[in-house]
């Protein structure tokens, strides 16, 4: 190659990250808070990646015509203040938060809008939106909380379990209103079932948890749903079936990862849903006008394998009903 031939050509090449520099500095960015850890095969990454895959759905080129900066709490709900403060910092064009703690770090910025992708409690009570169809400021997007659901789980742990009186509640105060967990009472009470509620912060007291409930007197347990019970569901199951006692969760995967019973919106698809109210806000859609969705789909899986260990004999009607059975 001559010289005159090896100059253009480096020219060429010098010219093309310079072109896709262009590129990104004119798309828009996003800011995501994820759950967790990026590990490959866990819920955290699945979700992400739904997301991922709703805005490419939509015609998104990540790198492109869209530029994400993913930050992950890595289990730890209470990291996302100081990532929601990076983002509000780079003034990305939207804030995707991926849980209620999320949201609430969220919140720390009124001028950027706000998507939750999979918020667990209500919005109205949690102070994010004025109401449920207009929220009224700069949060909207999708919660996987409806008014039904915690009387429709103890319902169906009191079918699992004929004649249980004493179950054990899970919650955590961090995302959770403790107006949630007055929820699971009232339904409990309409059940005929008396409630222990067990505040469960971090992985490291799940022992400890599943150990009160039995000295409680408790037949079983449900759970509130929570990031930090999302990111580790098989030490849950595991710790429960050291205790021998049937869990509930309201958690995609729970089932899978060895738990009991899972019963709640599919979280996967609530966060490729939101990608839809991105694709709305970037075209110039105001959150405060974008009613804020509620899950319409409700997946149960029973875990058979696990209620065989327990020694349970699950009714058939039950089964029946489930949309997964794991055998």
């Amino acid at each position: 190659m001559d010289r005159r031939s090896f100059l253009a050509a480096a020219l060429a090449l010098a010219a093309v990250p310079r072109a896709v520099g262009a590129q990104q500095a004119g798309a828009p960015r996003l800011g995501v808070l994820v759950p967790g850890n990026p590990t490959p095969g866990t819920l955290p990454l699945q979700v992400f990646d739904a997301f991922r895959q709703g805005l490419r759905d939509l015609g998104y080129v990540e790198g492109r015509t869209i530029v994400i900066e993913s930050r992950w709490d890595e289990g730890r709900p209470e990291r996302n203040a100081a990532l929601a403060g990076e983002l509000i910092r780079l003034e990305v064009d939207v804030i995707v938060a991926g849980t209620t703690a999320a949201t609430v770090a969220a919140t720390a910025t009124k001028k950027i809008p706000v998507v939750m992708a999979a918020t667990g409690g209500d919005p109205v009570t949690l102070g994010f939106a004025a109401s449920l169809s207009r929220p009224g400021g700069n949060i909207t997007g999708l919660t996987l909380q409806t008014y039904e659901l915690p009387g429709k789980r103890l319902e169906l742990l009191k079918e699992a379990l004929p004649g249980i009186t004493r179950v054990a509640l899970f919650w955590h105060r961090a995302p959770t209103p403790r107006t949630e967990v007055k929820e699971y009472e009232i339904a409990a009470r309409s059940l005929g079932l008396q409630l222990q509620a067990v505040e469960v912060r971090r992985p490291e007291d799940f022992d400890g948890a599943f150990q009160t409930a039995v000295r409680a007197g408790a037949r079983a347990v449900i759970m509130v749903q929570s990031a930090v019970y999302a990111g580790h569901r098989a030490k849950l199951a595991s710790v429960a079936l050291k205790t021998r006692l049937p869990t509930m969760s309201g958690e995609t995967g729970y089932a899978q990862a060895g738990g009991l019973m899972n019963y709640g919106p599919n979280i996967p698809n609530s966060w490729r849903r939101a990608a839809g109210y991105v694709d709305k806000i970037l075209k110039g859609a105001k959150p405060a006008d974008l009613p804020i969705e509620q899950p319409t789909k409700f997946d149960l899986v029973i875990n058979l394998k696990t209620a065989k260990t327990l020694g349970l004999t699950l009714p058939p009607s039950l089964l029946l009903r489930a949309d997964q059975v794991i055998e």
